[in-house]
């Protein structure tokens, strides 16, 4: 506000200097044309010499003079006298009217301008600046009179006028910034209200305090400001929220593993040491650290896919990489395993990621079917997505269980999808989906059981 009021005291302060100039300039060029144009007019009726009123010539220079005093109706700014010389004789004649000032009566100024050589010139006088012309008539042949015009114009006058104008110009503008001042610092008040608010809020904020809300009054942009920023502070208690809930599975997690090899260690007898429960515990404790750095891994690559080099997308055949998939996910059980679908198409993603998704899917529906139970792969490219799903005719997924199963740390309910893994691996493919700026779908497949498939932008040629 207060660099706006300083550009308004500068554009105020402009406006009047430049009012100030023109008013000015138009002064003195009003004063020059007035001058001139009285000087213009004598000189015409000198020239003639003939009397406007009568037709007949005049009979001397004197008589010139006074009848052209006669005439003239000068403005209350000017003053006119006419001189009759004739040799060192010389008469001063006036008009009779009230001027500006006694010019006939001042010689000590009326004799530097009859002495002057220029036709025209300023002289300073007690009632201001008076610019002055003059001009110079002859009368009749053989009488040897010269008679001398004299214009005067008191342009103090119009400067004074100018310059109460402009005083009260500047009056007004300062009345109005000062009411503009006000009227801004209300205004500006209330237009900032909601961001003191915000920031209120925002200084109230701690890890373990996201309550805080603003409140959203109107529709302006302040309002989308103050509901953008609640949506925000949602966002970050739910971050806090999901961050401590994983913190909290993560430790649980850990512990079990923990737990099971520090009892098993502490049951090994060093005197009477059994080589057959010394190599079953040592079996237990390699699968229960096997367990922990799975978990680690899992948990590292989660926290990369926040990163945004977390995947490094390029060309790759949807074909040949759905072929590469099925000859990898074949190894991981003795199923019946069929190629269901193969999309065509050279889309933009990362082979290695997908292909890790793809796996960590084929390998839930291995832990969740019988032997030589049918899984199904397929992809395909269509309307910009290129996809990519496993099918089984396991038990399938509960509605219960389908709200929840990508979370962190989530298993179903269902006692043969019990198997002893995490909860991580449906995280990361949802991650890996997320990180392509696509998704995970979950449907039941017709016959029973369910299909996992991942949704992927589809950029490159041969998209549909």
């Amino acid at each position: 506000m207060g660099w706006l009021i300083l550009l308004m005291a500068v554009v105020l302060l402009s406006v009047a200097v430049v009012t100030r100039n023109l008013l000015l300039h138009q002064a003195e060029s009003s004063a020059v044309a007035a001058l001139e144009q009285e000087a213009r007019e004598f000189s015409g009726v000198a020239a003639s010499g003939v009397d406007r009123a009568t037709g007949q010539p005049f009979g001397s220079v004197r008589e010139l003079l006074r009848n052209h005093l006669q005439r003239q109706y000068p403005d209350d700014d000017e003053v006119i006298v006419g001189v009759v010389r004739n040799g060192a004789a010389r008469e001063v004649l006036r008009q009779e009217r009230e001027a500006p000032m006694r010019l006939y009566d001042r010689p000590e100024l009326l004799d530097p301008i009859l002495a002057a050589t220029s036709t025209s010139g300023s002289i300073g006088t007690a009632a201001g600046e008076m610019r002055w012309v003059k001009v110079t008539a002859t009368g009749p042949a053989g009488q040897g009179a010269e008679g001398i015009f004299v214009v005067g114009y008191f342009i103090d006058r119009d400067r004074a006028e100018v310059h109460r104008t402009i005083r009260t110009l500047g009056l007004v503008s300062l009345l109005g910034l000062i009411l503009t001042a006000g009227a801004s610092w209300l205004v500006a008040g209330r237009i900032l209200a909601p961001v003191r608010l915000a920031r209120a809020a925002a200084a109230h904020i701690t890890e373990h305090d996201f309550t805080r809300r603003v409140p959203v009054e109107g529709n302006d942009e302040f309002a989308a400001l103050a509901e953008q920023f609640n949506a925000m502070l949602e966002r970050l208690e739910k971050a806090f929220a999901t961050q401590r809930e994983f913190l909290d599975d993560a430790g649980h997690e850990l512990r079990t593993p923990i737990t099971i090899i520090r009892g098993h260690l502490e049951l090994l007898d060093p005197v009477n040491d059994d080589p057959d429960e010394r190599l079953a515990a040592v079996r237990v404790c390699t699968d229960e650290l096997d367990r922990m750095s799975r978990i680690v891994d899992d948990l590292l690559l989660l926290a990369k896919a926040e990163r945004p080099d977390f995947v490094q997308l390029k060309p790759v055949e949807v074909a040949e990489l759905t072929s590469d998939i099925y000859a990898k996910i074949r190894a991981l059980g003795d199923r019946r395993w069929r190629l269901e679908s193969i999309g065509e198409g050279r889309v933009m993603l990362d082979e290695q990621r997908v292909t890790q998704a793809v796996v960590q899917l084929a390998h839930n529906a291995v832990q969740h079917t019988e032997t030589d139970g049918e899984i199904l792969l397929g992809s395909s490219v269509y309307r910009g997505w290129a996809s990519f799903w496993i099918a089984d005719r396991g038990p399938g997924v509960s509605q219960e269980d389908a709200a929840v199963i990508f979370d962190r740390f989530a298993r179903g309910s269902n006692a043969k999808r019990t198997s002893g893994g995490a909860g991580l691996g449906l995280a990361i493919v949802q991650a890996i989906a997320r990180a392509h700026h696509g998704g995970v779908r979950l449907v039941p497949t017709s016959g029973g059981g369910a299909t996992f498939g991942l949704e992927l932008p589809a950029r490159g040629e041969g998209v549909q």
